[in-house]
């Protein structure tokens, strides 16, 4: 069992920091004057490397003098000074970064640490309000947009001694392509020609390149998962209503969660455990009526998880749409059964991936635009847009004559304008969907682990490499995209784990999802922890290389 994670503590004054915001491009300003400490060595010396580094090895760092929050911060600036120009995976700084860094430190020296958190920095999908930082959703109308109060999970983050370092780019207002017209376009480190996937684009770019080890995303209908699998790095969607969604833009509530992406297993379980909490404003706790037992997901992660596991693989359902991804994917599936687990074959009925999809779609599409509204009406000031009406007309505005520094989005203009055609959310068709449709594909999925008596179900994440920016995502023989099945489990709440499971002949990663029941995260984190083991799949991009000072001894 893992240790306490909270030391208890009053509210730091870090906290009421107000933020004069820098441009990312300015990051070097506070990047460039720092000069690397070495630990000293003795005959204990440990390796450390900060793109590979969990939370338990930067603490292990700290614990030894060897690095302080300070310079893991100056660390984390210098790469986004190197690597942003390129990546456009930032969009705004946290200009009292180094400032907060050095008070969790004299904190730490005085008081011990408040969490296993304390002085890490943290990056955050710029849909999630920030009371000290804009919160822009990638839209150029929300430029500057400080939100009144911080999402409940900020606070828990704060409360945990987190530093938040930046807000990500991601796909605008979280729908469509993956850039924004306020960040630009997102590029995939691994290979920059490549799109990152979205929405939660930015952050995942983020975590694989080394600006913070721990990033925060939003899922809705795979939103953390591809861009995790797709940037080689490890995602999770909780249960819905697991995590707060409060102070988190709403795409469509029925679906929406808040979910970690890292590079390990282990810090994936380590955020969980300390945002997790059913909140009761949540529209799907509401719904739902959820009750679960917090819990500390460490505890379960131990290498020889896997044994005695009855595991059901997609094959079928998920193959034959790249060679490579399918050769990648029966790799893993002969590591599962090395570690113990029993693999069963599984097969959905032919017709379930076309009608959650098409449900899917009913409900995103009609919950969009009147929970975007009551969510701009409370969280910004009125000289910003408070409807989707007025951001559908600006965006249709930027569309013929973009002022400087604006990016047409015609992408994501075309949903808008999908969007604001959609029947009102007292429609019988979407009431029909979001209430009995559902339950349909949660009892069908049901029924397939029950009548196997499975404890999970794993399939590729993504059932070929992503595509090039510029071109349009390919649709496979069966009319789906290569993600389609992630929207199964987004559908009926329940909780994936997306883990590193090898690359392709170009580069390109390539990850495996743990699917299980509704409050089955230890489980599923246990067994990516035990597949993690065995691979080592994690590989650092080689466009954002190491850089002086990164590597060290102590």
């Amino acid at each position: 069992m893992a240790d306490s994670i909270f030391r208890p503590t009053r509210r730091s004054a870090i906290q009421g920091m107000s933020a004069i915001l820098l441009p990312v491009h300015e990051a070097g300003a506070v990047a460039r004057d720092f000069e690397p400490t070495h630990g000293t060595r003795n005959a204990a010396d440990a390796a450390f490397d900060l793109g590979t580094a969990t939370v338990e090895d930067i603490n292990r760092a700290m614990d030894r003098h060897a690095l302080t929050a300070e310079k893991l911060v100056r660390l984390s600036l210098a790469r986004v000074n190197a690597y942003e120009p390129e990546l456009h995976a930032v969009i705004t700084l946290n200009p009292n970064a180094i400032k907060e860094a050095r008070a969790l430190d004299e904190e730490r020296r005085t008081n011990g640490r408040r969490s296993p958190l304390h002085g890490i920095p943290v990056i955050l999908k710029d849909n999630i309000n920030t009371h000290d930082l804009p919160t822009t959703l990638g839209f150029y109308g929300l430029k500057g947009a400080v939100p009144f109060s911080d999402a409940e999970i900020v606070q828990k983050l704060r409360t945990a001694g987190a530093i938040i370092l930046a807000k990500t780019n991601l796909s605008e207002l979280a729908g469509g392509p993956e850039m924004s017209s306020l960040g630009g376009q997102t590029r995939n480190p691994h290979n920059p020609a490549f799109s990152p996937a979205g929405s939660s684009s930015g952050t995942a770019v983020g975590v694989a390149a080394s600006y913070a080890p721990i990033g925060i995303g939003t899922d809705t209908t795979g939103s953390v998962r591809w861009p995790a699998a797709t940037n080689g790095v490890v995602g999770l969607k909780p249960t819905i209503g697991a995590i707060s969604t409060v102070g988190v833009m709403p795409t469509a509530p029925t679906f929406d969660t808040v979910g970690p992406i890292t590079r390990s297993v282990a810090d994936a379980s380590l955020v969980l455990s300390i945002l997790q909490g059913i909140d009761v404003r949540d529209p799907s706790v509401r719904r739902q009526k959820l009750f679960y037992y917090p819990q500390d997901y460490r505890a379960g992660l131990t290498p020889d998880a896997l044994r005695g596991a009855r595991i059901g693989f997609l094959r079928r359902d998920f193959s034959g749409d790249d060679p490579e991804t399918d050769a990648i994917m029966n790799a893993a599936v002969e590591k599962l059964k090395a570690g113990g687990a029993t693999i069963i074959e599984v097969e959905l009925p032919f017709w379930l991936p076309h009608f959650h999809g098409d449900l899917e779609s009913l409900i995103v599409r009609t919950e969009s635009a009147p929970n975007l509204d009551a969510y701009l009406q409370a969280s910004f000031p009125p000289r910003y847009p408070r409807t989707h009406a007025e951001i559908l007309a600006m965006s249709e505005k930027i569309a013929s004559a973009a002022p400087p520094g604006v990016l047409p989005n015609p992408g994501r203009l075309e949903g808008y304008r999908g969007e604001a055609a959609t029947p009102p959310p007292t429609n019988p068709l979407y009431i029909a969907a979001r209430d009995q449709g559902r339950a349909f594909v949660k009892a069908s999925m049901q029924a397939i682990l029950a009548q196997d008596k499975l404890d999970a179900l794993v399939c590729p994440t993504q059932t070929r490499p992503i595509h090039k920016i510029g071109e349009a995502p390919a649709s496979n023989s069966r009319h789906l995209y290569g993600n389609f099945g992630l929207q199964i489990t987004s559908s009926i709440g329940w909780p994936e784990l997306t883990v590193p499971a090898g690359f392709t002949g170009e580069g390109l990663p390539v990850g495996i999802s743990f699917i299980g029941p509704e409050f089955a995260e230890m489980k599923l984190l246990a067994f990516g922890y035990a597949f993690e083991q065995v691979t080592h799949a994690f590989r650092q991009p080689a466009t954002t290389p190491p850089l002086p000072g990164d590597r060290f001894t102590f």
